[in-house]
This record gives structure tokens, C-alpha cells and sequence, in this order.
């Protein structure tokens, strides 16, 4: 891995996951970590639970505003158990890799977060976790720089049901709680999230939290509100005091593109609603280094739990050639369990996965304009796992199903996943009953497949 970094021709690059840093091209490297082993210790790269499962990228490192500090994780997956992946060569034998995968019952990588100096005294400092999560295992799920000497982490326990917003001091090492920050300067200080925010009897929804300090005195002011969703905060022009984000205000299954005055909440307008000419309503933007331009793409999604399967989002699929040719009716739904539409909707799924959303699955071949005696099924990964309980729960209704990669034992997937759903107590997953091994008859055709690796 390498990249480049925020200032002139600044240089990081990761070798047998060491992170190694050059002034610029023509300078001699620094290696900045000594801790790296293939496989087996990270640094400022994620592992496969990291990369799938938390962070969903390969970088877990952060340039500070300025360029003179670098912060990064450390995720060592020492005592985490390794899954074999088969690699098909075309020899007679297969290859394999190993690679470290946590499931129920098993230990999680270990974490640490550190800000290394870049002035030339590479200084090393860890920040340490709140102290509710120092004995226990904990992810880190958010780093971002607030100024160029404090930066906030988000930690979440291992059951995914606390989450704890620090502020760190780069130089000390100090994190304080939000809730609880002190500082004693003059310096002004502010940073967004989104946080549930509640809205009368429609539930609570992800709105846009500021959070501001001058001197000892801390605010938090929310900057949205309503029963829709903030998706994600783009930018902030400090020149304007306007924050750039996308939202569902206009429907939940559109994302446009919005602007927010931190000065006056209430002045809020749609930058996207009225582009007549596009006609597009799932949009994705960019925003230029002055905030004057803004670069448009419509963009979809997601049918986990807490996804998105139906939206405005315009996409070319196989779905698309059955529906223009063949006289087929594709339907994707999104039922108890989807994605921005609140969080009420969001954890009806809490402790009961394959019962009420396969009960919305079942409700749309009700329609009168479907023919009940040709309807097939076809789910990915977890709409895997629904496409098999649908077809052992309703096989009169199906004529045959496709599961791609499903989850038949949750008892071996993903640790982080299958807490996060299914909210088990970790030591006692032996004694859980909440998992399917799929046995199919010759009842209905059923066709399952899964990848391997070919590299």
C-alpha cells in the first residue's frame, strides 16, 4: 500500500505492514512501526475483519490537517483463530492462505490507536480507550482529525450496544468523553456527527449533531430533524458556515444533496430537488476545495440488515434484461429490518432475524397481478439466509430458489455480524438455538453457490 500525503510530496507507504513515511520522493524512509507480521499484526492497514466488517476500507491510517502528525491503528490478530481459503491454480492441488477470522466464541483482534510525530523526532503515542472498555474487547469504528493536534475516535463495546465519543489530545494522549470535555484555552472547537435523534411517535432517526467548546463550555446543537435520515456529511465551508450532507428528507428512497447554515439551523434548502434537467434523485456528490463547485453521480446499495434494496438509485443489472425481455416481474423489497427509514423500522429485526422480513417478503406475492404458480426466489449472503428459510418455510409457494454465498450457521460466520443481529451472549452460543443448517429434498429446485478464490 502507499499514498500520498496531505502537503507537498509527503509519502506513506506500508511494507509487510510496517508504515514506512518519506519527506518527499527523493528523501530516505523512516520506518515508523517495527510491531508488523504478515497475517498476523496490522499497522495503519485493517485486517479482513476491519476491512469487511468495520472501517470497509483498506486504510486505518489518518494525515492530521497540517501534515505533521499521522494517526493509526494497530490490530493484532494474535490470538484470533484463521479461516483456510482454497486458491485454485489449475495443479492438481490446491493453494491456500490463511487468514484470521473471529467468530462466536472466539477471541476478537486486539486494537490500539497511536499518533506518531512527523517532524523528525517520530514520537509514538497510544491513546488509550475510555476506561468502561479497558478490560473488555472493543472496536474502533470512527477516527477523524478536529484540528491539528486533537483528533475524536468512536469506540463500541463487543455486544455493538454502547458506543463511547472521545476527544484526544495528540501530543498527551488524553481522551476525555465528549460529554465530559475541559479544555482551557480560548480555542474553538467544533466537529459533526450523526446521532439518533427522536421524533415524536414516527421513532428516532440519524440527524446531524454539532459539537462545539470555547473555553470550558461545551454545546451540542442539532442541525436536522425530522422523520428522514441524514446519510452522510460531505463537507463544511467554515467561510459560510455551511454544511454540505445528503439526506432522505425527500423520500427514503432518494438521497439529495443538501445545505445547512450552522448559524441558523432553520435555513436548510435542497441543492438537488429542483435540477429538472437530470431528473435523478439517488445522487452521490463531491465537493470542490472551495465549496463553488459540486460534482454530481447518480449512484444503490445494500439488502443486509440495515440496508437498502429499493431506492431511486439508477443501476443496469440482470434484473434489468429479465424485466425488458422476457415478461418477468422483478420485485426487491424493503421490509421490517431496511435502512434509513428510522430506527424502529431499523431494529424490528432485533433477536428475531427470518421471521418478520421474510413475513414482508411473503406479503408482495399477495399483489393480484402475480401469477402465485411461477415465482422463484434468488437472495446474496444474508438474502441467502432469507431465500433458504423462505423456501424451507414456504416451499408451496416457490417453484425454485438461488442462494448466493447465504449464511446456513450463523454459528460460523462473522463474530462482529452476528452479535451486532442477533445480540447472543458471546460464551453462550453453544446453547443458542438461533441458527439453520439448510437440508434441501426433491421438492423444489434449489441452486446454491459460493466463491472461491482463483489468484
Amino acid at each position: 500500500f502507499a499514498s500520498w500525503g496531505v502537503h507537498g510530496q509527503q509519502l506513506l507507504y506500508i511494507f509487510e505492514n510496517n508504515i514506512y513515511y518519506q519527506t518527499d520522493v527523493h528523501s530516505s524512509s523512516w520506518r515508523l512501526t517495527s510491531s508488523g507480521q504478515e497475517g498476523v499484526v496490522f499497522n495503519g492497514i485493517t485486517d479482513w475483519l476491519y476491512e469487511e466488517e468495520v472501517l470497509h476500507t483498506q486504510v486505518a491510517h489518518w494525515w492530521s490537517p497540517d501534515g505533521s502528525r499521522l494517526a493509526y491503528l494497530t490490530i493484532n490478530s494474535s490470538e484470533v483463530p484463521n479461516m483456510f481459503l482454497p486458491r485454485f491454480t489449475g495443479s492438481l492441488y490446491p493453494r491456500g492462505k490463511e487468514y484470521p477470522y473471529p467468530k462466536m466464541g472466539q477471541a476478537n483482534p486486539t486494537i490500539t490507536l497511536s499518533v506518531v510525530t512527523l517532524d523528525g523526532s517520530f514520537r509514538t503515542t497510544e491513546l488509550g480507550p475510555p476506561d468502561s472498555f479497558e478490560r473488555n474487547e472493543f472496536y474502533i469504528t470512527m477516527v477523524k482529525w478536529v484540528t491539528d493536534e486533537k483528533l475524536a475516535a468512536r469506540w463500541v463495546n463487543r455486544a455493538q450496544n454502547m458506543s463511547i465519543l472521545s476527544l484526544c489530545d495528540a501530543t498527551t494522549g488524553d481522551c476525555i468523553k465528549v460529554r465530559n470535555i475541559y479544555f482551557h484555552s480560548d480555542l474553538y472547537i467544533f466537529f459533526f456527527i450523526t446521532m439518533p435523534l427522536k421524533h415524536g411517535d414516527r421513532g428516532t432517526f440519524s440527524h446531524i449533531t454539532m459539537i462545539s467548546n470555547k473555553g470550558e463550555e461545551v454545546n451540542l446543537r442539532h442541525l436536522t430533524s425530522g422523520s428522514w435520515e441524514v446519510t452522510q456529511i460531505l463537507a463544511y465551508d467554515e467561510s459560510t458556515h455551511s454544511l454540505y450532507f445528503l439526506s432522505t428528507e425527500s423520500g427514503s428512497t432518494q438521497r439529495q444533496l443538501y445545505r445547512v447554515s450552522t448559524v441558523d439551523p432553520f435555513h436548510k434548502e435542497c441543492l438537488t430537488c429542483s435540477l429538472l434537467r437530470s431528473k435523478c434523485t439517488f445522487y452521490d456528490a463531491l465537493l470542490s476545495p472551495n465549496y463553488d463547485h459540486v460534482l454530481l453521480n447518480c449512484r444503490g446499495t445494500d439488502s443486509a440488515p440495515g440496508g437498502q434494496a429499493v431506492s431511486d438509485r439508477f443501476t443496469l443489472s440482470w434484473d434489468s434484461v429479465l424485466v425488458s425481455s422476457d415478461n418477468v416481474i422483478v420485485a426487491r423489497l424493503d421490509g421490517r429490518g431496511s435502512g434509513f427509514q428510522g430506527q424502529r423500522i431499523l431494529h424490528e429485526v432485533h433477536q428475531r432475524l427470518g421471521t418478520v422480513d421474510v413475513q414482508d417478503q411473503i406479503k408482495v406475492l399477495e399483489l393480484p397481478y402475480i401469477d402465485g404458480n411461477r415465482v422463484g426466489v434468488y437472495g446474496k449472503a444474508y438474502g441467502g439466509f432469507l431465500c433458504s428459510v423462505l423456501l424451507l418455510s414456504y416451499s408451496s409457494m416457490f417453484k425454485c430458489g438461488v442462494a448466493v454465498a447465504p449464511i446456513t450457521n450463523w454459528r460460523l460466520y462473522g463474530k462482529m455480524v452476528t452479535l451486532w443481529t442477533l445480540m447472543v451472549p458471546d460464551q453462550g452460543y453453544n446453547n443458542f438455538g438461533f441458527f439453520i443448517i439448510v437440508q434441501f429434498y426433491l421438492v423444489l429446485t434449489f441452486y446454491f453457490s459460493n466463491s472461491v478464490s482463483f489468484n
